[in-house]
């Protein structure tokens, strides 16, 4: 699996960015997402995450009713829509494939794509 993230930039606080995770491999449809970020100085940490059955979401307290992850399994994509940013929300933000466990704990997510970059300015 090769994962190719996008969408990330320089934004003001209170705008929006979405990104978007490319997935290749024929296994995308039935394979859970997550979300993860990671920001200066500081370790990577949960975002958000969607189940491929049912589609189910969860989301981090810290973006909760701020962010959306979404999917879209005939594109091989999943999405991060981003409203009402803060400059906390500044970080590279991984897109990943996840395995096992708690969609917490970062040792369940298996492959991870390259990061793209979300600058919030205050």
């Amino acid at each position: 699996v090769q994962l190719q993230a996008s969408g990330g930039g320089l934004v003001q606080a209170g705008g929006s960015l979405r990104l978007s995770c490319a997935a290749s491999g024929r296994t995308f449809s039935s394979t859970d997402m997550g979300w993860l970020r990671q920001a200066p100085g500081k370790e990577r940490e949960f975002v958000a995450a969607i189940r491929w059955r049912y589609t189910s979401t969860y989301y981090a307290d810290s973006v909760k009713g701020r962010f959306t992850i979404s999917r879209d399994n005939a594109k091989n994509t999943v999405y991060l829509q981003m409203n009402s940013l803060k400059p906390e929300d500044t970080a590279v933000y991984y897109c990943a494939t996840h395995l096992s466990g708690s969609f917490s704990d970062l040792a369940g997510y298996n492959y991870w794509g390259q990061g793209t970059l979300v600058t919030v300015s205050s």
